[in-house]
């Protein structure tokens, strides 16, 4: 019988400080809430090993019954393709201008490391394969030379600094294309079917979510803007965006999670550059504008799209826009005190290379953004669990 591992390798050995215990997965956790299972569990602690597995078994059970997916039962795997959001150090294994495999990135990461992520410590896609789905607390980059079988089987980022769905934006940028990693994709799927068998390969992928983050450099950089106004330019994203869901779609993937743009108006470049220079540093509101017309059309057209798949298939628009314009709008609960620069140097233009000037700040908790452009480690998981929601989840996983 397949055994589908939770852990990865590091965690299986416990190498890895921090990582040794398999995260809790929020959808399991709020149906055990909803269903008052979960309070029964912790006041059965005490009581004894058998009292607290009667409990596991009566709240398993339950959402056998109900047929709600419980994410750390039903995934076995994570894939997120997309950009520097998203990208663990792919990056570090190209030729590309867009890179942080150096310090100060990766300053709060386990042993102060700089992996490649654009951030301080733990970037989007390790909260979603941690505290999101429960399989594993970091998410290796595809392109890693060291990755053993059991950190494939257990799911990869194919991310690439500079990505767009628009192929003209990644030859600006010389990241790997959205083309190029859905051919990587291939390549991993060659390389399970080998190890593990056709059919265990083909049960992880179908039933493991897929996840594309990849618009904004589409939307901030706006490369066809002399050919195209924000109308038009955002049908063609959208069409590109589609066209990458019904690839991976051919390729066996039936749980695929849609990102839209995020206010990119809002990050503390083009605060900068659009929004009125160092002195009044507001929002692009171009930036933003096209951000949300984007948004507009993809939801729909994803929807529509989820429609006409055959039955088992399930296609999820996540809306990333409104959490992130929260923070901004509204980061005091939350323990930020700065949001219009960014912590590495001056806070106003700072982005990869451009980090290594002295003047890093003190404390990044207080900090929503880490350069220019990316979130730091608490803003990443916050923005991850209020994007990624207990009702979106569902349907994605039903």
């Amino acid at each position: 019988m397949a055994n589908y591992s939770i852990l990865s390798r590091e965690e299986s050995t416990g190498a890895t400080a921090g990582r040794a215990m398999k995260p809790k997965s929020p959808i399991a956790t709020d149906l055990l809430e909803i269903h008052g299972y979960r309070g029964s569990l912790r006041s059965s602690e005490n009581r004894g090993t058998h009292s607290v597995f009667v409990q596991l078994v009566a709240a398993v059970t339950f959402l056998l019954i109900i047929n709600i997916p419980a994410a750390a039962a039903a995934v076995p795997a994570v894939f997120i393709f997309g950009d520097s959001i998203v990208d663990t150090g792919n990056n570090n294994h190209i030729v590309s201008v867009a890179k942080s495999d150096f310090p100060p990135y990766g300053r709060d990461f386990p042993g102060g490391t700089a992996t490649g992520r654009f951030s301080n410590g733990r970037i989007l896609p390790d909260f979603i394969a941690g505290e999101i789905f429960g399989v594993k607390n970091l998410l290796p980059p595809y392109k890693d030379p060291t990755l053993q079988m059991q950190d494939l089987l257990t799911g990869v980022s194919f991310g690439s600094a500079g990505a767009g769905y628009d192929p003209l934006t990644t030859t600006l940028t010389t990241a790997t294309n959205i083309k190029d990693q859905l051919e990587m994709y291939r390549e991993y799927r060659s390389k399970i079917n080998a190890s593990a068998g056709k059919e265990r390969a083909d049960k992880i992928i179908s039933t493991s979510p897929h996840i594309i983050v990849l618009e904004s450099n589409d939307v901030g950089i706006r490369i066809r803007r002399a050919q195209y106004d924000s109308n038009a330019y955002t049908d063609m994203l959208v069409g590109f965006a589609l066209d990458v869901i019904k690839e991976l779609y051919g390729l066996g993937a039936r749980r695929i999670g849609v990102v839209g743009a995020a206010p990119i108006g809002c990050v503390p470049l083009q605060r900068v550059v659009f929004g009125g220079g160092l002195l009044e540093r507001n929002c692009s509101e171009d930036s933003n504008e096209a951000a949300k017309l984007f948004n507009s059309k993809l939801s729909p057209a994803v929807s529509s799209l989820n429609r006409q798949l055959p039955a088992g298939a399930k296609v999820v628009y996540f809306d990333i826009f409104s959490p992130v314009l929260s923070l901004i709008q509204n980061p005091a609960p939350h323990g930020f005190e700065e949001v219009t620069r960014g912590c590495c140097g001056t806070g106003n233009v700072e982005l990869g290379i451009f980090c290594l000037v002295p003047g890093t700040c003190t404390d990044a908790t207080k900090y929503l953004f880490w350069d220019s452009v990316h979130p730091v480690e608490k803003a990443a998981g916050i923005i991850a669990g209020q994007t990624f929601d207990p009702a979106s989840l569902r349907t994605l996983l039903g």
